[in-house]
């Protein structure tokens, strides 16, 4: 039988005491967990850096000296957390202000239930694709971190074939290709050579 799923953790921050209520009450209806709420920038930050919450509804005008929209930034961009706004606040200077802090939505107050699940949920959907393209982009740099690659002009000597490093140093070919490629270097002997084996030692057989 599998575990049951753990809630989403939402941090609410408003400054309006009955506000905050009334959205902490319609989150936990609407089966999350809610931190807080909490009413100013910097309790945000914090509880935000402590507790680690899947996401954040933040108002735009809080208590304290940090709208919300400075501690969405700080959030976004120290803990990759994503923020919804959710506020009266329609004005175009902060609608740009908001804009500007990448946020995962902007709901007006007040709002339908409806309305504050599909944002909820679309955030915590293309945040948890955004985590995963980060991993696969990090395992896409590890392994293009591990190739090696030839390129350039090879100086090579015609009569031992040793090859010589950019500090001016003679190596033999397989040093040279085990040192600067993925590649692993074994014997064998090319049909040409082994026709030139064959005469200088007439006794040995031809290899079929």
């Amino acid at each position: 039988m599998n575990a049951p799923a753990e809630k989403p953790r939402i941090l609410v921050v408003e400054d309006e005491a009955i506000v905050a209520a009334d959205i902490k009450d319609r989150l936990l209806a609407l089966g999350y967990e809610v931190i807080g709420p909490v009413d100013n920038g910097k309790e945000a930050i914090e509880k935000a850096v402590e507790l680690r919450p899947n996401l954040v509804l933040m108002d735009i005008m809080l208590k304290g000296d940090l709208m919300g929209t400075d501690a969405a930034s700080q959030i976004r961009s120290e803990l990759r957390i994503p923020v919804i706004y959710l506020t009266a606040n329609s004005n175009e200077a902060t609608f740009a202000k908001a804009r500007d802090t990448e946020p995962f939505g902007f709901i007006l107050k007040p709002f339908e239930e409806t309305v504050l699940k599909g944002n909820i949920e679309i955030a915590l959907y293309k945040h948890r694709m955004e985590r995963e393209r980060d991993v696969l982009v990090g395992q896409l740099h590890e392994a293009l971190a591990k190739v090696k690659t030839l390129s350039g002009l090879i100086p090579i000597c015609p009569w031992c074939k040793s090859v010589r490093t950019d500090k001016g140093f003679w190596q033999s070919v397989e040093t040279y290709v085990k040192d600067h490629t993925e590649a692993t270097v074994s014997s064998a002997v090319c049909p040409a050579c082994q026709v030139k084996i064959t005469i200088k030692d007439p006794s040995k057989p031809p290899e079929k």
